[in-house]
Order: structure tokens, then C-alpha cells, then sequence
């Protein structure tokens, strides 16, 4: 017989102990997926919540808010969108076709039944989570079909989804408007909380500003949704399938699944950001939700920071400023055009400046702004020491 294998040394540190597993580390992805870091961030959400209230209640200026409503809503939609691109690695284009959903869908459930389309007048809390279930539940039918394609060809599947949307509105004339559009008479009201006529004892606020409330106030739930999702064992085998999937699949991930998860749940958020949308804008068309709005919201996540919590918001902010800089500055330019000769128009210029940017962030901090900010404050005088934190 051959000489007896010799034992092997378990020393403390070298190997685990017998019948267990080393797990893996989850640091980095606790750190990307938290919304504040360290005993000080933590008191930015008391702070941004008294922040969110107070707003409404010292800004008078509704022009300021108006942009911050939309910047709002479009932030909403950017949190879905980073959900399947920057958490799970799928790339797409047709954002806009599950926010038109969400927009539509709020307005066949909650409108005045005795407006000029089919609706309902049921409350608030009805229609808007009606808008992220039957986007959702789209989402869920698309999903089997569009996931079977990776990088850009799904893009341009989901691309194909946007002229779908557009083309389907335009013809169910009895829910959607037609071409001509529906004004949108679903009621922002909880209770005896009427966010359209906002007041605060003797005090009677503008429509923005309890717009604002509503508005930032889904924000903050849906990002702290997210962001314990992302923290959980669905969130953490999105993140494995986007960085190496077929590791991922042989270590027990299931990948079809936990991507039609993915694509569900970024569809049910982007319903409620068209819901918002629409009543916000209390005016909608199917041309509202066409490529140049996919666009727009590729260019918050990726200008903002993907697969990070604030990238966004920061996103949102930025790209939010784009249509005032235009209206402010386009009058200048020799290239615009105008009713008596010809050239760009504004949409066409922010079109080009958000892939202009685009392209400038990903080649000069391809984190977004949420990374730029972070050097920053790291790069001040006694924080050196504090960048890893």
C-alpha cells in the first residue's frame, strides 16, 4: 500500500472551518448602493426631508419650480432606468415607452369620467399605483423577448419599443387623445391633503408647490425602495449578473430571472415617473414620449453617476438646466433657427448637448458627477485622510 496522504494543517486564517463557506465580501456593493455614508451623512436625510418641505413653503417663484418638478420627475425615471443599466448592465433606449404607459394609465384611472376620453375619477391612490402595476406588468410581457439580446441589440430592440408606444397611442383615440393629445384631470389629493391647492392654516400655496411635495416626496420613498433592494440577495445578483454573468450563472444565479426582475421592477418605477409627469404637465401626447425623452434620460444616469443612488438625482439637476441655458442663450447662436429662415431648433440643440456630454463624461470621469463631487470634497484640506470613507 502507498504511503498515507499527509493531513492537511488547518491553521486559523488559512482555511474555514470544516462544512462551511467563505462568504463573499459585499462591501463595495453596501458602499455603492448606500444613500449616506458615515455618522455624518447619516443626518442628510433628516436634513433633506426638512429641506423638501420647506421649499415649497419660502420659493415663490414658480418658474424655478416648474424646473424643479420636472427635474423631479425626470429623476424618478432616471432611478428606474439606473435599475437595468447601471445595477444590472442591460442598455436601453425605450424608457420612454414605459413612462408613456405610466402617463396614460393615470389619466384612464383617475380623469374626470365626463372629459372628452374614457376615465375613471378614482383617487390617487388608486391611479398611481395602477400606472406602476400595468407598466409593470408590460414590462413583465416584454421581458422574455427582449432579454434574450444583450448589448446593442437590445438597445435597438427597446428603441423599437418607443415607435411601438407612439404609434399605438396615436390610434387608441378613446383612452389617449389621438394625435391631438388629452389635457390630463387626474386629482393629486390624500384625504383632505389636496397637493394642486396646497395650504397651511390661513395660508393657500401655489399649484408648484404642492406639485413639489408630491413630487420629491415619491423621490425620497422610491430611492430608499431601491436602495434596500439593491442592498438585499436579489439587488446583489443583479450587480454579479452586470459584472461577470457567466460566473455569476455558475454559482447558482439565475440570470433570466433575476433580469426580468430587473426590467419589471425599472418599468413599475418608470410608471410612476410618467404618472407624475402627466400631472404635472397636465397635458399629454403621444409624440411626449418619443426618443428624445429616452435620450434625456440616458444622459441623467450617465452625466449623474450609474449603479449609484444619488447619481440620478444629480443627474436630473444637471440635465434640468439644459432647456433654461438654451432658452437663455439660443436667441445669440447664428446657427437657430427662426419662423424666417432656417436652422437647429431648441430641441435639436439640447439633443446634441446631451450627447455632448454624454460623450464628455464618459471619457473624463466616466462615474458621473457623484464621483467628480467625491474627489472634490476628498481634495479639501482635512479630508485626505477621509477619501476611502
Amino acid at each position: 500500500m502507498g504511503e498515507r496522504a499527509p493531513e492537511i494543517d488547518r491553521t486559523a486564517g488559512d482555511l474555514p472551518p470544516e462544512g462551511t463557506l467563505a462568504q463573499p465580501d459585499t462591501s463595495e456593493v453596501r458602499s455603492s448602493t448606500q444613500l449616506v455614508k458615515g455618522r455624518f451623512g447619516k443626518l442628510a436625510i433628516p436634513l433633506v426631508a426638512i429641506f423638501i418641505f420647506s421649499v415649497p413653503l419660502f420659493l415663490s417663484d414658480s418658474y424655478w419650480l416648474g424646473i424643479l418638478n420636472v427635474a423631479g420627475t425626470a429623476a424618478i425615471a432616471g432611478v428606474a432606468l439606473n435599475v437595468l443599466t447601471g445595477y444590472a448592465g442591460q442598455i436601453s433606449l425605450g424608457h420612454a415607452f414605459f413612462v408613456g404607459i405610466g402617463a396614460f394609465t393615470a389619466q384612464v384611472v383617475g380623469g374626470d369620467p365626463e372629459g372628452r376620453v374614457t376615465a375613471f375619477g378614482l383617487p390617487m391612490l388608486v391611479w398611481l399605483p395602477a400606472a406602476a402595476v400595468l407598466a409593470g406588468i408590460t414590462g413583465a410581457l416584454i421581458a422574455p423577448f427582449a432579454l434574450r439580446l444583450k448589448g446593442p441589440y437590445l438597445a435597438i430592440v427597446s428603441l423599437g419599443l418607443v415607435f411601438l408606444g407612439i404609434f399605438i397611442a396615436r390610434n387608441l383615440t378613446d383612452l389617449t387623445g389621438g394625435n391631438e393629445g388629452t389635457t390630463v384631470s387626474a386629482r393629486a389629493t390624500l384625504g383632505p391633503l389636496d397637493f394642486e391647492s396646497l395650504q397651511v392654516g390661513s395660508l393657500v400655496f401655489p399649484r408648484e408647490n404642492g406639485m413639489f411635495l408630491l413630487i420629491w416626496g415619491c423621490l425620497g420613498i422610491i430611492m430608499l425602495f431601491v436602495a434596500n433592494v439593491m442592498r438585499s440577495r436579489s439587488g446583489r445578483a443583479m450587480q454579479a449578473v452586470r459584472d461577470h454573468d457567466i460566473a455569476a450563472e455558475v454559482l447558482g444565479v439565475r440570470m433570466f430571472r433575476t433580469q426580468a426582475n430587473a426590467f419589471v421592477l425599472s418599468a413599475a418605477i418608470a410608471g410612476v415617473a410618467g404618472a407624475l409627469l402627466a400631472l404635472n404637465l397636465q397635458y399629454i401626447r403621444p409624440d411626449n414620449f418619443d426618443v428624445n425623452l429616452s435620450v434625456q434620460y440616458l444622459a441623467i444616469i450617465v452625466i449623474g453617476g450609474m449603479a449609484s443612488a444619488w447619481g440620478p438625482v444629480l443627474g436630473a439637476l444637471f440635465v434640468g438646466l439644459v432647456p433654461v441655458v438654451v432658452d437663455r442663450f439660443a436667441s445669440n447662436l447664428p446657427f437657430m433657427g427662426s419662423p424666417t429662415q432656417e436652422g437647429l431648433s431648441t430641441t435639436d440643440l439640447q439633443l446634441i448637448l446631451y450627447g455632448a456630454l454624454i460623450v464628455v463624461f464618459l471619457i473624463l470621469e466616466s462615474k458621473g458627477l457623484v464621483a467628480l463631487i467625491t474627489k472634490v470634497v476628498s481634495a479639501l484640506p482635512g479630508k485626505r485622510g477621509t477619501a476611502s470613507a
